[in-house]
């Protein structure tokens, strides 16, 4: 017999895609974590702004305390009933602060002159003629 084999043998055959799937999982997040250990974290941040810089401080704690949740499920122990879900729903709370930092940054942005310029063209005009007029003509009247 393999040692594949003797694997299978100690859990359901049911959940045997989910452990491969969890197992490429683990192996993807230790390659990205080896990739950021890599550099120091001042050099890194120097390199971004102070967005971009908490940012990588929400993500960084996210997936420690994500890890931290995951230990927790494989040691039997409820995560629901740890302190790691409050810590989680606080750093989602500034997750979503600092997205709507970032959605604010992208909105556009009012050109008061060019606003005014546009209402301006759009309303009437006094004409020295007939006392007021306007650029377009109104419905159901004449021109003369």
């Amino acid at each position: 017999m393999s040692e594949d084999d003797n694997n299978m043998e100690e859990y359901p055959t049911e959940i045997h895609d989910y452990l491969t799937a969890f197992e490429k999982s683990l192996g993807s997040v230790d390659e990205m974590l080896k990739t950021m250990m890599s550099v120091s974290r001042s050099e890194l941040l120097q390199k971004l702004d102070p967005l971009e810089q908490a940012k990588l401080d929400l993500v960084s704690v996210y997936a420690l305390n994500s890890m931290f949740w995951v230990y927790l499920a494989t040691q039997g122990i409820n995560p629901k009933e740890h302190p790691v879900k409050q810590e989680l729903e606080r750093i989602r709370t500034y997750m979503n602060k600092v997205k709507e930092i970032a959605d604010k940054k992208k909105a556009s942005k009012l050109d008061k002159g060019a606003a005014s310029r546009f209402v301006k063209n759009a309303l009437w005009e006094p004409n020295a003629e007939n006392g007021h007029t306007s650029k377009t003509p109104a419905k159901g009247k004449k021109q003369q």
